[in-house]
This record gives C-alpha cells, sequence and structure tokens, in this order.
C-alpha cells in the first residue's frame, strides 16, 4: 500500500505537462524567472502550482519515512534468522568444499531477488552476475539453465534470456520465511531440472549499507562421486565410515538434496535481509532529496509571494499618488 500511494504522489507530481503552450505549464515555470517579467495571471497561477508541488512532496517524504521503518521492523526480524540459517550450510562448506570452477556440461543457475523494487540496485547486481556466469560456463557442448526466483530478476531475464529459463517461482516472501518452505521449493526444482552443478546467485548481507553479491555451488551426485575419485578435497570423504545399509552413492545423493536446501534457505534470508537493508538506505536517501527540495520550493515560494506583495503595493500606491495629483 505504501509503494502505491508513493506512485500516486509521483504521479500527481510530475502531472504537470511540460509544453510551453499550456497555461498552467507556462505558469510552473515562471517562478524560475524574474517577477517583473511574468503577467499577473501567470503570478498568481504560479504560487499555487509551487504549493501544489510542496504538497505533493510532503506527502512522498511521509512515505518514504514510513517505508523506511517497515524496512528496519522487517529487517530485524529476518536478520536473526539468517544468521542462525549460516550455520545449516558451513558443515557442508567443509565436508565438500565450495567448487566454483568445477568444468561440466549441464549448469543451473539459481538467481535470487526480490518481488518488489524500492530497494537500490540489488536485484540488477544478481542479474549482472546471472549473465556473466552465464557467459563464463557456456560452450559448444554445454548446457545453461535459469531457475528464477523473484520477480525482479524474472522481468530483466525474460528479455534476453526466455528460452533457457526453466522454472520461475515468485511471491516467496508473501509469508514469513522458513526452512519447510525452502525445502519444498528445493525438491521441486530438483525434479524438474536435470544438473550437474547448481550455481545459487545471491546477495549475501553484511550491514544496512552493504551486501556482497555470491555464488554458491551445489554439485550433483554424481559429479561429488568423479570429484571424489579424482581426489582432492572431496576425496576425504572415503576417510569416514558408513554406517547402515546406504551405499556411498545413496549418501551422496541425501547429501546433495539436504545441502542444496540448506544453502538455498540461507540465500533466500541473506537476500531478504539484504533487500531490506537496501529499501532502508534507499528511503532515507528520497526522505532527505525530498526535505532538501521542500527547502528549495519553500524559498521560491516565499521570494515568489513576497515579490507579488511588493507588485500589489506599487500599484495601489501608484495608483493613489495618481488620483490625488
Amino acid at each position: 500500500m505504501a509503494m502505491a500511494a508513493l506512485r500516486r504522489e509521483v504521479r500527481r507530481f510530475a502531472a504537470v505537462p511540460l509544453s510551453n503552450s499550456h497555461p498552467i505549464a507556462a505558469a510552473s515555470r515562471s517562478y524560475l524567472i524574474p517577477e517583473e517579467q511574468a503577467s499577473v495571471g501567470v503570478r498568481y497561477i504560479s504560487t499555487q502550482v509551487v504549493r501544489n508541488r510542496m504538497k505533493s512532496i510532503k506527502n512522498i517524504q511521509k512515505i518514504t519515512k514510513a517505508m523506511k521503518m517497515v524496512a528496519a521492523s522487517k529487517l530485524r526480524a529476518i536478520q536473526t534468522k539468517a544468521e542462525n540459517s549460516r550455520g545449516l550450510w558451513q558443515p557442508f562448506t567443509a565436508l565438500l568444499g565450495d567448487s566454483p570452477s568445477v568444468d561440466v556440461k549441464k549448469n543451473v543457475i539459481v538467481t535470487i531477488s526480490s518481488d518488489k523494487g524500492l530497494c537500490g540496485g540489488i536485484n540488477s547486481t544478481a542479474v549482472k552476475i546471472s549473465r556473466g556466469l552465464n557467459k563464463l560456463v557456456s560452450g559448444p557442448e554445454k548446457e545453461t539453465k535459469y531457475v528464477i526466483l523473484g520477480e525482479k530478476a524474472k522481468a530483466q531475464l525474460v528479455r534476453d534470456s526466455k528460452k533457457n529459463i526453466e522454472i520461475i517461482i515468485t511471491e516467496l516472501q508473501k509469508n514469513p520465511l522458513n526452512y519447510t518452505q525452502v525445502a519444498v521449493l528445493a525438491d521441486d526444482i530438483l525434479k524438474n531440472v536435470e544438473y550437474d552443478a547448481l550455481r545459487i546467485v545471491f546477495n549475501k548481507f553484511q550491514s544496512v549499507v552493504s551486501f556482497l553479491p555470491t555464488i554458491a555451488t551445489v554439485l550433483s551426485p554424481e559429479v561429488v562421486e568423479k570429484e571424489s575419485e579424482s581426489g582432492g578435497k572431496l576425496g576425504e570423504l572415503d576417510s569416514y565410515e558408513i554406517e547402515g545399509g546406504e551405499t556411498k552413492g545413496e549418501i551422496l545423493q541425501n547429501l546433495a538434496e539436504f545441502q542444496f536446501s540448506c544453502v538455498m534457505f540461507n540465500a533466500v534470508l541473506e537476500n531478504a535481509c539484504s533487500e531490506q537493508g537496501a529499501r532502508m538506505s534507499a528511503m532515507d536517501s528520497s526522505s532527505r532529496n525530498a526535505g532538501d527540495m521542500l527547502d528549495r520550493l519553500t524559498l521560491t515560494y516565499n521570494k515568489t509571494r513576497q515579490a507579488s506583495i511588493t507588485t500589489e503595493l506599487i500599484e495601489i500606491i501608484s495608483g493613489a499618488a495618481a488620483l490625488k495629483g
């Protein structure tokens, strides 16, 4: 509702036509020219236009301040969840590592963004990194697909990569985020896409004014087993004892699925924190800019009003002097 009200006020602020042939358009420019060059009719209309603009800017400032407070409240609620979720994926990194440079044939880029705007450049950053990653992992015998979470990434990637988009998920943050919700989405993604490597692109929360674009890589069980056989960090899996009747392949399958759901849960929360922090910063800047614009318009209004009063006094005095003479 706050965003809708903000759009209404912005449309109202910009409603005055810019054509010089329109009398009100001329009036809107008249407070920028010397008062003695404007006619009497234009002078009175100009003060009304300035008053209307001042009213619109005050309304915009109220909305942006309210949106900043709402974003701060949401950030406090999500930040604790995001910090706690980091303990879910860190054991997987210690066990399996994170191999962003692994060369595979089937890559799936999971781009996480927000559903709403007015939050700075976090969505554009995620999309740019996804496009760059797509170029980096593409090849003549390779296949790259997109899985998109969020309306903003969808709007940008549909323009040039529509044929490569496998799944689009929106309104993820309509309800409070929890692990069960994200685990169901992760399971749907794994069932509907074929992959050798899942590359999750998101914005990691640093502070209210800072976020770090991040890429997390989750390998398929087959690739993990292949990397394990070739040695390296993944080869350390053989040093662990397997209890129960499960084979190594089954354990790797379960680990890959659980790892993806944990990384997704953390990525969604980190991105939500970054979104709210960026929105707080953007709304704070908008409020300050509205205050500066209001000060300038107030000064212009006072100058215009004082000039009109002075002109009227001169006319009255001149008329009285002419009658007396």
